[in-house]
């Protein structure tokens, strides 16, 4: 829970450092994704990690408003953020990460948290913050124009869009091929990440940050020169998703 924790904790302060001294103006500026402006960005990365302290620290009372949530009151139930300036939001973000670090810290990496999909332990938990907040942060940067460096952190990131392949279909309602891909992904350092069999025939070749960024649905696989050999592989990498609720695709970018 430490080295991941560490991580997240990493990857929440290349996000601040994104956005520590944008203007009031460059806070209210729409992103790629569709009706979200930066604050609306950090905004939702509040509630979600308000949401995640609460599913550690009082699972009952997560339960309880999760089903509030589920009735229509939104994730602003999680975090009142109207009428605050951006750094005011900037602060508000810096105190719930912190708390909510704090609890993931707290527990076990097999603990099972509750969410609103299926339970986690508590390592897929802090991991997929890891990757919401990645992916939010690209968003971000190419917003401000700032630059996104890549590191080996994200090997959380691929680790997940390799193990939503399956999901990935059920979302749109396809069927799952099965089937196996290897997938060998340079990584920021170097270093060659490999999922899936040896010896399978489709493969999937090429950076591991531009798998992350089509499996987080922040860029097209056209748009990467992520290289395919095999059906299999092609068409999974044409509807990677590594996120839950409904089927996206991403924006030109």
């Amino acid at each position: 829970m430490d080295a991941i924790c560490d991580d997240l904790q990493a990857e929440h302060a290349a996000l601040d450092a994104v956005v520590a001294d944008i203007s009031e103006g460059m806070w209210t500026t729409a992103t790629p994704a569709e009706g979200w402006d930066v604050k609306d960005t950090i905004v939702h990365l509040i509630q979600a990690d308000v949401a995640a302290r609460l599913a550690v620290d009082d699972p009952d009372g997560f339960v309880d408003a999760k089903a509030k949530i589920i009735s229509g009151a939104g994730l602003e139930f999680f975090a009142s953020t109207n009428d605050r300036s951006g750094s005011e939001i900037l602060t508000l973000w810096r105190d719930e990460r912190a708390k909510m670090l704090t609890a993931f810290r707290s527990r076990g990496p097999k603990d099972r948290i509750p969410w609103f999909g299926p339970d986690m332990s508590t390592l897929s938990f802090a991991t997929a913050r890891l990757m919401e907040t990645w992916s939010h942060g690209q968003d971000i940067a190419d917003t401000v124009g700032s630059p996104w460096a890549a590191t080996d952190r994200l090997r959380h990131v691929c680790h997940i869009g390799v193990t939503t392949r399956g999901w990935s279909y059920k979302v749109r309602s396809m069927e799952y091929p099965g089937g196996d891909v290897h997938l060998a992904l340079t990584a920021p350092s170097g270093e060659i990440w490999t999922w899936g069999p040896e010896d399978a025939t489709d493969r999937i070749i090429g950076s591991a940050e531009e798998f992350a960024l089509v499996a987080t649905q922040r860029r097209q696989p056209s748009s990467t020169s992520l290289v395919t050999q095999g059906d299999l592989a092609a068409e999974w990498l044409s509807i990677a998703q590594a996120f839950a609720g409904e089927p996206t695709l991403p924006a030109a970018r």
